[in-house]
């Protein structure tokens, strides 16, 4: 592991930290101002921190307390300034209403390093679907076949 690969790593346990505990001021601070961000709700693709953060937080508020988030299957590639990781994520919690919720999230993040500092330039969330019915796939074993 070389110290790019080590320094990505704690970023982005430090941004699942700021999400699981709706710090979005922490959360924000791991993002590039001109960040691109693709969604799975509308509008689908926020730029710019404004937009970005305004995302994060209508994410937040649908959740009556914290949110669970578990990292699996992070893989990081890296060379020079740039660096690009994909990662599953179950995403956990009481959400507004009362439902308790489990769902797979596939996220793939790019990064780049100006002036020492890596920061989220551009990050793609979708989730699986079923190809039977189109709808949400939510199984709680993210490796049980389709």
């Amino acid at each position: 592991m070389t110290t790019n690969d080590s320094d990505i790593r704690a970023i982005l346990e430090s941004r699942t930290d700021a999400q699981q505990s709706k710090d979005i001021d922490r959360l924000m601070s791991f993002y590039s101002p001109d960040i691109v961000y693709y969604d799975v709700v509308p509008p689908l693709r926020f730029t710019g921190t404004d937009e970005v953060r305004r995302n994060f937080v209508r994410w937040f508020d649908g959740y009556e307390g914290p949110i669970s988030l578990e990292t699996h299957d992070l893989t990081i590639a890296e060379s020079g300034d740039v660096a690009f990781a994909q990662m599953l994520h179950l995403d956990s919690g009481e959400r507004k209403g009362g439902l308790q919720t489990s769902m797979w999230v596939r996220e793939t993040v790019c990064l780049r390093r100006s002036n020492g500092t890596w920061l989220i330039t551009h990050e793609h969330i979708s989730i699986p679907i079923n190809p039977a019915n189109l709808q949400a796939w939510l199984p709680s074993d993210k490796d049980q076949p389709a």
